[in-house]
């Protein structure tokens, strides 16, 4: 199993096809509905932006703006790093103003279950993730 770096192409790609296999958030794409871009700032290669888009049973994640966009959140490398390897609390992140949340919150909240099932998806490719 090959170490890919953190937010680049290939973990975006891991990513995608992580998401696109798991069930669990396939599932959850039947009852919930949510577009999600995320900007990161700063990085290695630049600033990346990408997305999750849940909706009508489907689950899709990769690189871009997500289309509709209902939640953006913006945040630097320093704190993606911080919140992507558990250094970082991300609910504090978000009081301290470290991650920028524009849009419907209450979409977001309503949508938790699909985070859940997320995080389990990270999981397997946090693994083999380098941040650096």
């Amino acid at each position: 199993m090959s170490v890919i770096r953190y937010l680049s192409l290939e973990w975006l790609d891991a990513l995608t096809e992580q998401v696109e296999a798991n069930t669990a958030l396939q599932s959850l794409a039947v009852q919930h509905s949510i577009g999600v871009t995320q900007v990161v700032t700063g990085g290695p290669e630049g600033d990346v932006v990408y997305h999750l888009q849940v909706g009508n049973g489907a689950a899709r994640f990769g690189a871009g703006a997500a289309e509709p966009e209902d939640v953006r959140m913006e945040q630097t490398w320093e704190t993606a790093v911080g919140v992507a390897t558990g250094e970082l609390n991300a609910q504090e992140a978000f009081i301290k103003g470290r991650i920028l949340l524009t849009g419907s919150q209450q979409r977001l909240v309503e949508s938790q279950p699909v985070f859940g099932a997320l995080d389990a998806v990270f999981a397997t490719v946090r693994e083999r993730t380098e941040y650096r």
